[in-house]
């Protein structure tokens, strides 16, 4: 895909999603507008309930706004069919979840590499997942069943999953939330290594305000209606 290098990698302007429950209309986001460079590392904080779900289903092509626009390195992703959004979700955005979500009976190395079979990608990237296994420190892991890792072996597995395509940015919902201190603290480190060395973009939902504060932005989301928060003197 052929982006000018000044085009954000997403553009949100202006968008509303509101579900019908039965006879009530409830607003899950209010005119939600959002930017995210290339490089750049933000994180999203909210109580459950204030729309952070939402917006990230959005911003992964798996929900579209009822109103308002969203581009995706300025693709109108409104206009597209279901395979088209599917193609997206499988090149141009990685997901990284709280519950790690590895296949458990699937070695490491096959758990990184099912982005490129979905994507049709596999046969001329044979050893791509390998490469992004050593990437993450996990070279000696690559047979092990998710059973056989520590619960920060896993995230890093599904942190190389979700970066084995290169797609234009990482979706990552609560990344460090089942980890202890430790391994959170590793984890994190590791996002934003990769995110200062390669350029990686991510947009983080994370409940941790020392973890925020040392992203790029933080932004807040409160009965749907997103608020950029400054970042304290000192905290970076």
């Amino acid at each position: 895909m052929n982006v000018p290098p000044d085009e954000p990698v997403l553009r949100v302007r202006n968008a509303t999603k509101t579900y019908q429950l039965g006879d009530i209309e409830v607003h899950a986001l209010r005119g939600v507008s959002l930017t995210v460079r290339r490089g750049e590392f933000i994180a999203i904080m909210g109580a459950s309930g204030s729309g952070k779900s939402t917006l990230m289903n959005i911003l992964g092509c798996l929900d579209l706004p009822t109103t308002g626009d969203y581009l995706l390195e300025g693709i109108d992703v409104a206009k597209l069919d279901e395979p088209s959004l599917a193609r997206i979700r499988g090149r141009r955005i990685g997901f990284v979840f709280q519950s790690f979500n590895l296949l458990a009976r699937t070695t490491a190395v096959e758990n990184v590499e099912l982005p490129l079979f979905y994507s049709a990608q596999i046969a001329g990237n044979p050893r791509r997942a390998e490469d992004m296994l050593g990437l993450l420190g996990l070279s000696d892991r690559k047979q092990n069943q998710p059973n056989q890792l520590s619960g920060g072996q896993q995230q890093r597995v599904a942190i190389a999953r979700a970066l084995v395509n290169d797609p234009a940015i990482v979706l990552a919902d609560e990344p460090t939330g089942n980890l202890d201190g430790v391994n959170a603290e590793q984890v994190f480190a590791l996002m934003l290594e990769l995110n200062r060395e390669r350029g990686t973009s991510l947009v983080v939902v994370t409940h941790d305000p020392r973890l925020a504060a040392r992203m790029d932005r933080t932004l807040t989301i409160e009965r749907g209606v997103l608020r950029e928060t400054p970042h304290s003197p000192g905290e970076r």
